[in-house]
C-alpha cells in the first residue's frame, strides 16, 4: 500500500505506539475493529515503560507499520533462544483492520526472527476460547501445538493461552 512502511520503533515513537495499542485492544474505541480485548479485560493493556525495555532489549523488537510518519500497528518480535521466537502484542488500529496490515506485520516479524535472531520457528499465543482469531492465524501457517498456558495477568474467571506455531524454514 501506498505510503505505508515497517520499521522498527524508537523510543521517540512509544507515546504514539503506546496509543494504537490501547485503541486496539481495550476499551471503547478497540470494538471498531474485529480482534480486541475490550469486553473481556480493563484497563491498560501495556504501558510506555514495558514498551521501552521491548525496544532496548537486543532479543527483541517492536516492529511498527506506519502511514507516513504516523504508527498505524506494531508486533513484537522475541528471541526465546533454541531457534524459537515469540509474536505477540500484534496491533492495528481498529479504524485500519481488515486491510491486510495485520498479515503484513506477521510478515515483518517472521522476517526478523529468521534474519535478526536466525530462528527457525515463531510461537505466539491467544486466549483459547477465541476461535475466530486462532482461525486467522491458521490461515497465516500457525497451528496449535496442544500446548497451553496460563494468562498472564490474574482474571476472574481464569484464561487460558493456546500457543500457536510455525515452522520459518
Amino acid at each position: 500500500m501506498p505510503g505505508l512502511s515497517i520499521r522498527a520503533a524508537a523510543p521517540a515513537d512509544l507515546p504514539a505506539v503506546h496509543a494504537v495499542i490501547e485503541r486496539a485492544y481495550r476499551g471503547d474505541s478497540a470494538r471498531a475493529g474485529w480482534t480486541h480485548e475490550a469486553d473481556l479485560l480493563s484497563g491498560a493493556r501495556t504501558d510506555r515503560e514495558t514498551l521501552a525495555a521491548i525496544v532496548a532489549d537486543p532479543a527483541q523488537r517492536l516492529l511498527t507499520i506506519r502511514d507516513a510518519d504516523t504508527p498505524v500497528g506494531c508486533v513484537n518480535v522475541a528471541d526465546r533462544g533454541g531457534g524459537i521466537a515469540y509474536l505477540g502484542l500484534l496491533c492495528i488500529d481498529p479504524q485500519r483492520q481488515a486491510a491486510g496490515l495485520g498479515a503484513r506485520m506477521i510478515a515483518a516479524a517472521e522476517a526478523a526472527a529468521r534474519a535478526v535472531f536466525g530462528c527457525t520457528r515463531m510461537e505466539m499465543t491467544a486466549i483459547a476460547f477465541r476461535t475466530e482469531l486462532i482461525a486467522y492465524y491458521g490461515r497465516r501457517g500457525y497451528a496449535p501445538t496442544g500446548e497451553v498456558r496460563p494468562f498472564p495477568i490474574a482474571v476472574d474467571p481464569p484464561l487460558v493461552m493456546t500457543v500457536l506455531a510455525k515452522p520459518l524454514v
